[in-house]
């Protein structure tokens, strides 16, 4: 927990101000003149809509108070010149936008314990996507605002896929792409195996290809290890967060196939795949920006497969046990039918095959 108070200042001010931010400017309410000095070195362009600052004084302390989006308070303290402070430790802040001054937090990583997770949140309420790099890999992360939509399907639907019902998801991160073998290799520094195989030319090989032959537990692996080299906390999505990133979340327009009702366009599917994986990223996206949602691999998702309900959920999670763990998107290897965003797959944790992969949540 963050110290609340971490300076003394001469000058006391006002009890409570609240300062709205805009998308291209922030606008500052009149503080007393020993603040100026102050407020002119924390003023934050580029912020979005309903992030919200409250600077506040108790006794003589300079706190400022960022209230996200999603609730959260983080707790920050400055002096008389400008200086944030950070559990007693100062930085001083010159950047005048967001990424400025992210940068400058950056390169105080190693001084502030309390920073990765500072800057993660003021990422999480003030970005769409972000960058990662994992011994020298980076892969990007698409922020899906949360909401509500219809999950399942009617019309060609297979029996798993009913009922249609209500589901609503609170805000959450997932992978631009698939995890590629290059991410792969860097966390875990081997190809994952099935039958004494490993990634080979026959069904793709390459740096951007889609990491395969990869089971739910190899899933659980990558992501300890991830986790552990990053300080954070990715994870598996949801089947219900999978299937609302794959519609398009907020920005659905209804497609049959992640980002177009033409499969060709967004997939590599059994038509067209040549027999095996391809380089990701290399058909057209859905409406969040995601690609290969549909074909390419199949991929795994934190939940137990079971039969829906027709009732409404929040952040659904599955049932609490199984047989076999959710698979979503089709592959390479399927038809069009099964690369549809409702379609369902499952197999057991330990299955591996040529083409199971994985797309991390954050």
């Amino acid at each position: 927990m963050m110290e609340k108070s971490v300076r003394q200042g001469r000058a006391i001010m006002p009890k409570r101000i609240i300062i709205a931010f805009s998308t291209l400017s922030l606008y500052i309410c009149t503080f007393k003149r020993h603040c100026c000095c102050f407020m002119k070195k924390i003023i934050i362009l580029l912020l979005m809509p309903m992030a919200m600052l409250t600077a506040s004084a108790q006794n003589n302390d300079y706190n400022m108070v960022i209230e996200l989006k999603n609730g959260t308070t983080i707790t920050l303290g400055a002096d008389e010149v400008g200086n944030l402070t950070f559990n007693s430790e100062t930085l001083s802040i010159s950047g005048n936008t967001i990424e400025d001054i992210l940068a400058i937090l950056a390169k105080n990583n190693a001084k502030i314990d309390e920073l990765t997770g500072l800057v993660n949140q003021l990422q999480m309420a003030v970005l769409t996507e972000q960058t990662f790099t994992v011994n020298d890999v980076s892969f990007k992360m698409k922020k899906v605002s949360g909401g509500t939509f219809q999950m399942g399907e009617a019309s060609e639907a297979y029996i798993y896929e009913t009922p249609i019902h209500s589901v609503t998801l609170s805000d959450y991160w997932i992978g631009e792409t698939e995890v590629t073998q290059a991410l792969w290799y860097a966390v875990m520094w081997q190809s994952p195996t099935w039958g004494g195989d490993q990634w080979s030319s026959s069904y793709g090989l390459g740096d951007n290809y889609p990491a395969y032959y990869v089971s739910w537990d190899n899933c659980q692996e990558f992501i300890t290890r991830l986790n552990q080299l990053t300080g954070l906390q990715f994870r598996l999505p949801t089947e219900a967060e999978w299937e609302f990133a794959a519609r398009g979340g907020n920005s659905s327009q209804g497609y049959k196939y992640a980002g177009s009702n033409t499969i060709g366009d967004v997939a590599w599917y059994s038509s067209n795949s040549g027999s095996k994986t391809q380089p990701v990223a290399t058909k057209s996206p859905n409406e969040l920006g995601l690609y290969d949602m549909s074909g390419n691999v199949y991929e795994w998702c934190q939940d137990w497969f079971g039969d829906y309900s027709s009732s409404a959920q929040t952040d659904p999670v599955g049932p609490s046990s199984g047989f076999g763990r959710v698979l979503r998107g089709g592959s390479w290897n399927n038809s069009a039918w099964y690369c549809r965003v409702s379609y369902r797959n499952y197999n057991t944790p330990s299955n591996h095959y040529y083409d199971y992969g994985l797309r991390i949540a954050l």
